[in-house]
Order: structure tokens, then C-alpha cells, then sequence
């Protein structure tokens, strides 16, 4: 996917096929891996003259303090490259064991329930190797 150089993505080979929608949607955390999805679909939309609509979605859990401030980060990035954005909250009971996996299921359907009143026609999301391992990892540990 790099071309000659270390910082010459080839953004519209990298997403292509999206060009047939006129709403994206992007799961951002403001981790490393989501924030570097943004900024490709950022390139990808000037790279190929794009005219979809862009939405984020940051999910706040409310598991951590920081976490509300980090959504507000990732929702004002967001918008200073002229997408859409907005924080979705997790919100009600928590259990008490599988919190993790609850709020995973929670972040989906949040972002599907965001995608369905916004028009959002596909969900990009953004993991790198090392979620994948700990993925596997978690899983095996199950």
C-alpha cells in the first residue's frame, strides 16, 4: 500500500470501491490506529475529489474519567478536517463481569443506531497488528 516513499499512501487504491457512497462512517477512539484511518480517509476524499459525506463517531464509554474529554478531542479534530462528528455515550448499567465485551457491544450498537439516523451507508474502523494479537490472545485466554 506505500508507494515510493514512506509517506506516499496510495489512499485510492487503499479505499477502493468507496467512492459508490455518499455517506461514510468512521469508528474513531483516538487511538493511533482510528485517528490514522481519519487522516487517510482525509487524504483519500482530496486524492480522489470525493463527495461523501464523512461522520465520526466517538464512543464514550464513561468507564474513565479522561474518556469524555478524549471523545470532545477526536470529535473537534474531526471537524477541523471538515467531517461530521459527534460523541455517542454509552449510557445505563454496567455489568459487573465481561465489561469490556459489553462495552464493545454497546459501541456497536451505538454506531449502528448513529449510522441508521444519519444515513451512514458503511462503518470504517481502524485496528493495527497489535489488536489483532490481543484479540487472539483474549480470546484464547476465554
Amino acid at each position: 500500500m506505500l508507494g515510493g516513499d514512506a509517506s506516499g499512501w496510495d489512499v485510492a487504491q487503499l479505499f477502493a470501491g468507496l467512492d459508490r457512497f455518499t455517506s461514510i462512517a468512521l469508528a474513531v477512539s483516538g487511538g493511533a490506529d482510528s485517528l490514522a484511518l481519519m487522516v487517510l480517509v482525509e487524504r483519500w476524499q482530496r486524492a480522489v475529489a470525493g463527495t461523501a459525506t464523512i461522520r465520526v463517531y466517538s464512543v464514550d464509554h464513561g468507564l474513565r474519567p479522561e474518556a469524555a474529554k478524549e471523545a470532545a478531542g477526536v470529535v473537534e479534530f474531526a471537524r477541523s478536517m471538515g467531517f461530521e462528528a459527534r460523541v455517542l455515550r454509552w449510557r445505563g448499567p454496567r455489568p459487573k463481569r465481561g465489561v469490556q465485551a459489553a462495552a464493545r457491544t454497546a459501541r456497536y450498537k451505538l454506531m449502528g443506531e448513529a449510522m441508521a439516523e444519519d444515513g451512514a451507508e458503511v462503518l470504517l474502523t481502524g485496528h493495527h497488528g497489535g489488536d489483532q494479537a490481543e484479540t487472539i490472545l483474549m480470546r484464547a485466554a476465554h
